[in-house]
């Protein structure tokens, strides 16, 4: 994905262009108060000077306070327009990628008979067969087969993922080409709700809800314009009885309160305010995350506790085998014989490891067992163990077992049998270090333990310490033994962790860091994930877990890739910082902008007139160009954001009332006089 998307792109420009004009339109120009009620104010000058047309009276200063003005409007729309151009193009990428082909629909899997459907056709619930050089036609669960698949139409990246039945990188997407292989999938989204109708929606924000804060801020603008509006209004008949009493003439005409009005009120974040928002969204775009709402942006901003899944977020993934520890009595040999074949059934890739160690240490191969019955016993997750027995004439000559401390504990009682205490703190030896040992048993004897090692991705206690300094604490979640995890954690950097956790333990925590008032995030690509998505206050699921996951989380990152947390909180941040900014900035610079138009008309530029304006009318018209023109000045900011920098919020809160309230103050008057000496050149 283009990551340096530039802001005046020469046909994003013309589009934002024509989508300003349309804007104009009063069902659009009233979606926006504020910008509603100075594009209202403009429509009845307008009208005032065709009316002094018709009568012949002469126009003065209400040409160019018009066509200020209706710039202003203009202006707004078109910041608005370019937030929302800059999402179009990665919509329309994905438009292209919908698709609408004859599929082939099965009764179940294994069935050869193909009944030709339309895409547009299915129902929630029908099976199809997709095979190599064939789009998947809709989002579905693969229920049978393993395929790769190219998602490159919805993640931008060419490399190939693999898709399987079962765990969870089942979830498949409409659109999607599978490169080799055949896949049987169950349609879980019909044509008009799926995922790619759903991001196209979201990127082009017809669905864009405001969050809470942007409707606060906008609520506040309103009550902000409606008592500036009653201010003026009043001020016209006071003015009218002052100017008869002191025998000036403060009979002004319309055009001089309205530009009084629009000075006043905080134009410059109201036209900026949907931009900023909309932009938001966008910058996640570029990162390959889709945000459900701007609500989930803002709240990433604001999380306290980020919750990780250890496996592949934190450590490199699978466990791998690396040693072999014979119990007294026994050796490694022995141990590594008995480990491989208790592993040959075991289809996990820590068991493909363990296989794999035996041979590289001890050219152990796979063997050939004749005259006898072998009996495996596969991994299963319920017990935790996988094994073989092996049977002759009816006699059991060996049962072994491979598994965790618990799980082979469990199965010597059933035989009267314990683990010896030898092993027992070697074990835990082990799992101190943040290695997982796994045992392996024959019949009522240990013979040994395994080494399972996690790595450690690096670079990760670095990106920790980061967001520590953001003020969010994390929390590893694991389903090792709490030694494990410590060890773990402690060589990551996390500050707590959660072991042998389940889809209720998660669920628990993040209750309880809610109830506290902390804000959750949440990452997870498993249905066993979902609760806690749901529950937390930004739930990212991974795009290669399961439909359950991405439909209960509110964001979905589109390249899977955990640690990308950390950008999705600074784009929060960076959110809530450039509103704040801006704001300030926008209440800053009206100060100057009293400082020229008052004194412009209720004290003909006398002692107060500070910023020494050539006269009345150049004082008005300056304020109302500079009020015109800082809004395409500060759109660049509004799109790309304030820079994020990790630190406290008093010291953020200072910077920002220094930065942009100080000089949101002093541009103005810069700007206003400069104005100023432009208009008398001009009439010079």
């Amino acid at each position: 994905m283009n990551k340096t998307n530039p802001i005046f792109n020469s046909s994003l420009m013309m589009q934002a262009m024509k989508s300003s004009l349309l804007k104009l339109l009063p069902k659009y120009a009233f979606l926006n108060p504020v910008m509603g009620s100075v594009w209202l104010g403009t429509f009845g000058l307008f009208l005032q000077m065709l009316y002094d047309i018709v009568r012949n009276i002469p126009l003065t200063n209400e040409t160019p306070i018009f066509i200020w003005l209706f710039l202003t409007v203009l202006f707004a729309n078109f910041a608005e327009s370019l937030a929302e151009g800059r999402g179009k193009a990665r919509a329309d990428s994905l438009k292209k990628a919908k698709v609408s082909t004859l599929c082939n629909l099965v009764k179940d899997v294994g069935d050869n008979h193909f009944l030709q459907k339309y895409a547009n056709e299915l129902v929630l619930g029908d099976i199809i067969f997709v095979k190599a050089g064939e789009f998947i036609p809709g989002d579905g669960e693969v229920i049978s087969g393993i395929a790769s698949v190219d998602e490159s139409a919805i993640t931008g990246e060419s490399a190939p993922v693999i898709r399987e039945s079962g765990g969870d990188r089942s979830a498949v997407t409409g659109g999607t080409k599978v490169l080799s292989d055949s896949l049987y999938i169950r349609i879980t989204a019909v044509q008009g709700s799926s995922f790619i109708d759903k991001m196209i929606s979201m990127i082009e924000g017809a669905s864009r809800q405001k969050t809470p804060n942007e409707v606060a801020l906008g609520i506040l603008l309103f009550a902000l314009t409606f008592l500036f509006g009653i201010t003026v209004v009043s001020l016209i008949p006071i003015a009218r009885f002052v100017g008869e009493a002191t025998g000036n003439d403060w009979n002004f005409p319309f055009s001089t309160w309205l530009a009084l009005f629009v000075c006043l009120i905080p134009t410059t974040i109201a036209a900026l305010l949907s931009a900023i928002g909309i932009s938001g969204m966008e910058r996640l775009i570029r990162y390959n995350v889709i945000a459900k709402s701007g609500k989930a942006v803002e709240a990433a901003g604001d999380i306290h506790v980020l919750l990780l899944d250890k496996t592949g977020t934190i450590t490199l993934g699978n466990r791998e085998a690396r040693n072999f520890f014979p119990a007294e009595g026994k050796t490694a040999q022995e141990l590594a014989d008995a480990a491989q074949l208790s592993s040959l059934s075991d289809e996990t890739p820590e068991g493909r490891s363990i296989v794999v160690l035996a041979k590289e240490k001890f050219s152990i191969r796979e063997r050939i067992l004749h005259e006898v019955d072998v009996r495996w016993i596969p991994f299963s997750a319920t017990t935790r163990m996988s094994g073989v027995e092996i049977w002759q004439k009816g006699i059991l000559q060996r049962g072994i077992r491979k598994g965790s401390i618990d799980a082979i504990q469990k199965h010597l009682a059933s035989m009267n049998a314990l683990i010896p205490e030898q092993i027992i703190q070697k074990a835990s030896e082990i799992a101190r270090k943040g290695s997982t040992p796994i045992l392996v048993s024959e019949g009522k004897e240990v013979l040994g333990i395994i080494e399972l090692k996690d790595i450690v991705k690096g670079g990760l206690k670095e990106r920790f310490s980061y967001l520590r300094r953001m003020g969010i604490k994390t929390v590893m979640i694991t389903g090792d033994n709490p030694l494990t995890a410590a060890a773990i954690a402690a060589e990551a950097g996390v500050d707590d962790f959660i072991a042998e956790a389940t889809p209720e333990r998660k669920l628990n925590r993040i209750r309880e860091e809610q109830a506290k008032g902390y804000l959750v995030a949440m990452i997870g690509d498993g249905t066993n994930d979902a609760p806690a998505l749901a529950q937390s206050d930004v739930g990212v699921a991974m795009n290669t877990g399961t439909q359950t996951a991405r439909e209960a989380g509110n964001m979905i990152d589109l390249d899977s890739n955990p640690s990308k947390l950390i950008e999705i909180v600074e784009i929060g941040k960076q959110l809530l910082m450039t509103r704040g900014a801006l704001t300030t900035f926008s209440i800053a610079n009206d100060v100057a902008k009293y400082f020229a138009i008052l004194p412009a008309i209720f004290a003909p530029l006398g002692p107060i007139n500070v910023m020494r304006l050539s006269s009345p009318e150049h004082a008005i018209l300056s304020a109302v160009i500079f009020n015109a023109l800082v809004i395409p000045a500060l759109i660049p900011l509004a799109l790309r954001g304030v820079k994020y920098v990790p630190k406290s919020a008093d010291a953020a809160l200072l910077r920002n009332v220094i930065l942009y309230g100080g000089g949101g103050l002093l541009f103005p008057f810069i700007g206003i006089k400069i104005i100023d000496l432009i208009l008398l050149g001009i009439n010079v």
